[in-house]
């Protein structure tokens, strides 16, 4: 991990806070952008990379609470809260809407550090879970009609002849189709597929489900 495949956002209206934080992310190699207002950040070109959002409670635009269920749907880093006006309902609500820690100043650089590394450590994962299901939605677009129509069937765990029956084809055509969803998918088991479908959330059929696997 180097300085420049990260990234912090800090948003306070505080400028002795601005530069505070940012000289001390400086010092431990991390590279930090910081906004006096909600709108600033929200306007604000923002590199592809894993990253951190450090979000002041009180701002002169909008509650730090506020933006953050705003920008739920979209794609924004993990937020880390600070605040001096901390209180139980305002952590509550913070955190169960996803933030990584709620900071109530004065708080201690490790406090602050651990919750930063966790956040971009979370970013990370899910950016790389992102990537994962986009090159599985481009396997699937490889699959012909009739192969996206197997799929389903053999991940829920029907035997051959009785997908090739629901498809009214025959066991060695639904066979033939069967391995060729396995090569292009590029699952290495039966239990890769299926962790393939649940990760593009395919509807998986449950008509005539067994227990056994069709080989």
């Amino acid at each position: 991990m180097t300085p420049h495949d990260q990234m912090v956002f800090i948003v306070d209206d505080d400028v002795r806070i601005r530069e505070a934080l940012g000289e001390l992310l400086e010092s431990h190699g991390m590279r930090a952008v910081a906004f006096g207002s909600a709108g600033d950040y929200v306007l604000a070109d923002k590199p592809d990379v894993p990253a951190c959002l450090i979000l002041d409670v009180e701002l002169p635009d909008i509650n730090g609470l506020d933006l953050q269920k705003q920008i739920a749907e979209g794609d924004h880093p993990p937020i880390v809260f600070i605040t001096g006006h901390g209180d139980i309902p305002s952590s509550v609500r913070a955190i169960k809407h996803g933030a990584v820690d709620f900071l109530t100043k004065p708080f201690s650089d490790a406090d602050l550090m651990v919750a930063i590394r966790a956040a971009i450590a979370q970013d990370r994962e899910r950016r790389s879970e992102r990537a994962e299901v986009t090159v599985l939605r481009q396997r699937y677009q490889e699959l012909t009609q009739r192969e996206r129509e197997v799929l389903p069937l053999v991940v829920s765990g029907l035997l051959n002849k009785q997908a090739a029956a629901e498809l009214g084809i025959s066991e060695v055509t639904l066979q033939i189709h069967r391995r060729n969803v396995m090569q292009k998918m590029a699952a290495a088991s039966l239990a890769d597929l299926v962790r393939m479908a649940e990760r593009l959330e395919i509807p998986i059929s449950h008509s005539r489900r067994t227990g056994g696997n069709g080989v």
